[in-house]
């Protein structure tokens, strides 16, 4: 699974807390899509009612809960599932909130009765891209059962928990890395909720596929063949072939064209190495053969994205 930890390194991943609340009935926010960032809402205590998209279900939170929205898509919070929301920047307005503390809002405040929810989002890189983004779902959901089932997931929350709300020094930075481990653990606990994620984390845990998805990660320079890798997996190229498709959704040599691709974004975003040194490390020997597969790739030359990042 150590491919899982470069994927993520590769897109950048990064925790962001944006706030805690504690809304009382009755209460609605309407939150707008935000780019390339995955929203989480964790309820720590009371109900909420989860909306996506204009006619989307409403997914119900119950204390312990929490909600994982991948594709930063539009949503609705509220305490019915049928309210009518106010939109969320109303409501930072009339709840005088200033970026600190509790976000209070709705009717008359009766503790018991609140709900606390604790919300984030994890951003990735502007440009990065990669298969498991895209086999994400519109939602992933945290329920009790899956805490039961996944120790290290519950153990998080639960800290992440008792952090945001004791407001100790530090915290903030606190819940923001630890968030962070909590979006790999989240995907992991929660693959079998989507067809297309399940398949690409048994490929990374596969004894073969994984074991071919790490050399490709570790070793990303050599000249690898569609044989050389079912070699490295111990498995025909035919059968190689095939299963690499089934489990990531895509080829085998395609997965490493986009990895070297987005290597070398990563490289040219956060390194001064030359283009031509960049070329080499991500397995070209023709600059100008990088330069056109990544123009292609990302419709930009790597001078114009070294340009940006400068």
């Amino acid at each position: 699974m150590d491919a899982l930890s470069d994927i993520l390194d590769l897109l950048q991943l990064r925790g962001t807390l944006y706030f805690r609340t504690a809304f009382s009935p009755p209460w609605s926010v309407a939150v707008p899509a935000y780019g390339r960032a995955a929203r989480f809402h964790l309820a720590a205590q009371g109900r909420c009612h989860v909306r996506i998209g204009a006619n989307g279900d409403a997914v119900a939170l119950n204390p312990g809960d929490m909600i994982v929205i991948p594709n930063g898509a539009a949503h609705v919070l509220s305490d019915r599932p049928d309210a009518a929301p106010a939109p969320l920047e109303t409501v930072l307005e009339r709840s005088g909130y200033g970026g600190d503390g509790l976000l209070v809002y709705g009717g008359e405040p009766r503790a018991e009765a609140d709900t606390k929810l604790i919300c984030g989002h994890f951003d990735f890189a502007g440009h990065g891209d990669h298969a498991l983004l895209r086999a994400l779902p519109d939602h992933l959901l945290v329920t009790a059962e899956v805490r039961l089932a996944a120790p290290w997931l519950d153990e998080l929350m639960r800290l992440i928990t008792r952090r945001m709300f004791a407001g100790e020094p530090g915290f903030a930075t606190s819940v923001m890395r630890l968030s962070e481990a909590l979006f790999i653990e989240v995907i992991r606990a929660c693959a079998g909720q989507d067809p297309a994620l399940a398949k690409m984390i048994e490929g990374l845990a596969d004894p073969r596929i994984g074991r071919a998805l790490s050399r490709m990660h570790r070793e990303i320079e050599p000249g690898w063949t569609l044989d050389s890798l079912a070699a490295a997996a111990g498995m025909s190229r035919s059968r190689f072939a095939d299963r690499f498709q089934a489990l990531m959704g895509t080829a085998p040599m395609a997965y490493l064209t986009d990895l070297r691709l987005q290597k070398a974004l990563q490289l040219l975003t956060g390194t001064a190495e030359p283009i031509q040194a960049v070329a080499a490390r991500v397995g070209y020997q023709s600059p100008a053969a990088f330069s056109r597969a990544f123009a292609n790739r990302y419709g930009r030359s790597p001078r114009d994205v070294r340009r940006e990042a400068a």
